[in-house]
């Protein structure tokens, strides 16, 4: 019996390369779980086209990825590229995404005209009703955001939010603004003379401890996040 396999893919520049991975080994990869790189390969083999069998270059690995070892070329692709899972894996990640946004938003939230919280069933009943798209290789409080906005069409709610001062080293700019912009909304930004980059951010009150930690990780701990009033 052969062993099920996936296509994991990565676009660089204007090529594609291709692998076929173990779904499950991929999978809890992809979710940051630590997996022997060795044993998510089903073939040793980068493609250009896996369907056709179109093998990659040598030359094009190196120029793409810096290295022609099929394994690590792997490791990258699949977690950093698009990885094609089955229906089921879907499901169950869309599931528990799910769960965790009914968690969030039943502990943080209120119905504005009574001040009392919403129970989580009527939340989940909500996000159905709405037809919200949820994303299931996303953090669920990144999305949160975006789904409340939708909730508020069908579902009276309001989240407590918070104000926080933002200040991290230009060099992470880019990727320090992304998630800022993914969890809350920056009030207003500014370049500093030093070079550093600072904003104010409005953001569920919830995430204070979220937002701290991740751009600390971002940063290498250089991030300055102060609560506001």
């Amino acid at each position: 019996m052969s062993r099920p396999y996936t296509v994991a893919r990565i676009t660089k520049g204007k090529e594609t390369f291709e692998v076929l991975v173990d779904p499950d080994l991929a999978l809890r990869m992809r979710l940051g779980e630590n997996v022997s790189a060795s044993k998510i390969m089903v073939y040793e083999q980068v493609y250009r086209d896996a369907k056709k069998g179109i093998r990659a270059k040598e030359e094009e690995l190196k120029k793409a990825f810096g290295t022609t070892n099929p394994v690590a070329i792997a490791v990258k692709i699949v977690k950093e590229g698009e990885l094609q899972i089955t229906a089921d894996q879907r499901r169950r990640l869309i599931e528990d995404k799910k769960k965790q946004i009914v968690d969030f938003i039943s502990k943080n939230a209120v119905d504005p005209r009574t001040n009392l919280p919403i129970p989580p069933q009527r939340i989940m009943l909500a996000l159905d009703e709405a037809g919200v798209a949820i994303d299931p290789f996303i953090e669920a409080k990144q999305q949160v955001t975006k789904i409340v906005e939708k909730l508020k069409l069908i579902l009276p709610l309001k989240i407590g939010t918070m104000l926080f001062d933002v200040r991290v080293p230009g060099d992470v700019q880019p990727r320090a603004s992304s998630y800022l912009k993914s969890v809350g909304r920056v009030l207003r930004e500014e370049w500093r003379g030093d070079g550093s980059w600072a904003c104010e951010l409005e953001a569920p009150s919830g995430m204070q401890v979220e937002i701290v930690e991740r751009l600390a990780k971002i940063s290498a701990g250089r991030a300055e996040v102060r609560p506001k009033g």
